[in-house]
């Protein structure tokens, strides 16, 4: 079996797949200073807590983001399968062309994205990755990845917010029930929910009247569920689309 690791900044994903089939998927946050020893701990107690043995693992793929933790993740892999993890990074034959001036500086959970909303949607689509950066990847009606948006995500803003504001308290980030607060409480979440959706369907626009046809909007990221029923341009959830995106290459280059 094939365990995909998804390693961002706030949160890990991993999932356990059996040929194309995702038999369980868990979400735990991002510990920068874990060690191999501690990854693995981890990985066995989250198994054991949905009725898995570690030993099912075969094969490793991972997309990090995050590069303390990419040996360390290296390393787990190594003592489960005794053979390399595939590492995703855009050297890799993906399937789908990079018509950007230097591949290398695109993330690896971008480049899954892109090759699952390919795969599963078809070209020109357009993906939205709400997760600590709130990323948006172009593939052309070509199938070509040829850029996107990298803005700050739904929580960091919120942090940089509070952080910065000594008199507005720290509240939760919820569509509040009108786009006009009547409390402090509430202009802080409408400004947040609905400020961050405004801004995405904005750059929608924009970036579909730059290509200069239409193409379908797939939104995916743990964040996404907070916002993503106020949208007027996204077409499509999926929250496994990065994990997807890791399995369909890892077939791809190790068959």
């Amino acid at each position: 079996m094939l365990l995909a690791v998804d390693v961002g900044n706030t949160q890990t994903v991993l999932g356990l797949y059996e040929g194309e089939r995702l038999l369980a998927h868990w979400r735990v946050a991002t510990v920068t200073t874990d060690t191999a020893d501690e990854l693995d701990v981890r990985v066995r107690a989250l198994f054991t807590l949905k009725g898995f043995e570690c030993d099912l693992v075969t094969e490793v793929g991972i997309a990090s983001v995050v590069p303390p933790l990419t040996e360390q993740w290296r390393l787990v892999a190594a003592r489960h399968t005794q053979s390399e993890p595939l590492i995703l990074n855009s050297s890799l034959d993906m399937g789908i062309a990079l018509a950007y001036a230097n591949p290398t500086e695109i993330g690896a959970d971008r480049l899954a994205d892109a090759v699952a909303a390919v795969e599963l949607y078809g070209a020109p689509c357009i993906v939205v990755d709400f997760g600590t950066a709130t990323n948006i990847e172009v593939i052309d009606k070509e199938g070509a990845f040829v850029g996107g948006v990298i803005a700050p995500g739904l929580v960091t803003s919120a942090e940089a917010l509070f952080s910065a504001a000594a008199r507005l308290a720290k509240t939760s980030i919820e569509v509040p029930p009108a786009v006009i607060g009547t409390s402090t409480r509430e202009a802080v979440q409408s400004g947040l929910t609905y400020g961050e959706i405004d801004r995405i369907d904005g750059l929608i626009r924009r970036i579909v009247a730059e290509l200069g046809y239409p193409a379908t909007v797939i939104a995916t990221g743990g964040l996404s569920s907070r916002v993503v029923g106020l949208s007027e341009t996204i077409n499509v959830v999926n929250d496994d689309l990065t994990l997807e995106g890791l399995r369909l290459i890892y077939q791809r280059v190790r068959g």
